[in-house]
């Protein structure tokens, strides 16, 4: 959430400087919140919503955190992906894998369940 608070200042304050980057760090503040939202909810299309969500995010980290390594000038500032992270102790990195690793779990004990009533 404090990622999301930052996005909006430096969109405000800042954007010329760097739109690419401010405009990855706000697009990452709501996926975060998508995803939040959608993990609580849990089921039915939420949990596809959640899905999506986390995959876009770790896609996003991986994608941005790499480019942001071998061709830093794309971004004029660091976004909250770039160097995987690394800004925001690598945190954009690790709660979408985590994310990923609680549905995939809570999935498979739910159709355990089913198959045992």
């Amino acid at each position: 959430m404090a990622a999301t608070f930052r996005s909006i200042y430096q969109i405000i304050s800042k954007f010329d400087e760097a739109p690419l980057a401010y405009t990855l760090s706000a697009v990452s503040g709501v996926v975060y919140i998508v995803a939040t939202i959608a993990l609580i909810k849990r089921r039915g299309a939420w949990r596809t919503v959640a899905w999506a969500a986390l995959i876009f995010e770790l896609c996003g980290v991986l994608v941005v955190g790499t480019l942001s390594i071998i061709a830093p000038s794309l971004f004029g500032h660091p976004s909250v992906w770039s160097g995987f992270g690394s800004g925001y102790l690598f945190i954009p990195l690790v709660l979408p894998i985590l994310g990923l690793i609680w549905l995939s779990r809570t999935g498979r004990a739910a159709k355990r369940s089913e198959a045992v009533s």
